[in-house]
């Protein structure tokens, strides 16, 4: 255990299940699933495509809802959320990062690291400062100004980070953060999750089919057709 992880887990899934319905049929996509995952602790889930990844990872963040068992942050339950509730947890709560970037590409690496801290209405010189530090986190300090169309894909993936991390979430969520990056900038980028994880005890549940990057884990949860195998 880091030092910075404390007792307790932070993200509980209790016997969540989600189920699609189809021409063809139901499909259920996660079956009775249930996980703790504490403050500095970084769980990797596993498994082939069609395993059911992305959408515990949904179920997780809130995303989506699950059709039966029930999520909790901070000893929160998802579905007993307000408006408001659900506003504080997608801002500042829960931290996602994505295959695909997600970068806006007519902004700056600044500017889009800088989005929810404008959502929060954090006072501009504090939003700067912030926005400066984790750019100098992810080692992107000197590329503050830069397009993601002028990054390479490792960097505009740890934009992406820096943008999930700004508004100090308790929770990092990671949908296959690597899978567009070649091997060795796949590996430098989970080693940059796993150390923001340690030294900010952060919660994180990243979903992954590389055994490589799964060995940087905490803990390792592998999933087959929805279900813990």
């Amino acid at each position: 255990m880091s030092a910075t992880q404390q007792t307790g887990p932070v993200l509980r899934a209790h016997a969540v299940s989600r189920t699609f319905s189809t021409p063809a049929g139901d499909v259920h996509a996660v079956s009775d699933v249930s996980l703790e995952v504490g403050r500095g602790e970084l769980v990797v889930l596993r498994g082939t495509s069609g395993s059911g990844k992305s959408t515990l990872l949904h179920l997780l963040g809130g995303i989506d809802e699950p059709t039966s068992g029930h999520v909790e942050v901070d000893g929160e339950r998802l579905d007993s959320l307000d408006t408001a509730g659900w506003l504080r947890l997608r801002t500042t709560g829960i931290g996602y990062v994505l295959q695909s970037f997600g970068l806006v590409p007519v902004l700056s690496a600044a500017e889009n690291v800088e989005i929810p801290l404008r959502l929060l209405r954090t006072e501009p010189r504090e939003r700067d400062a912030r926005v400066r530090e984790v750019l100098s986190t992810v080692g992107l300090e000197r590329h503050a100004h830069q397009r993601p169309y002028e990054l390479s894909g490792g960097q505009q993936q740890r934009v992406g980070i820096a943008r999930a991390i700004v508004a100090r979430p308790s929770i990092l969520l990671a949908d296959e953060p690597t899978g567009q990056l070649d091997s060795a900038t796949a590996a430098t980028v989970m080693d940059l999750l796993h150390d923001l994880v340690h030294q900010e005890g952060v919660a994180a549940v990243v979903s992954t089919h590389d055994p490589v990057l799964a060995a940087r884990a905490d803990r390792v949860i592998t999933l087959h057709d929805g279900r813990v195998s």
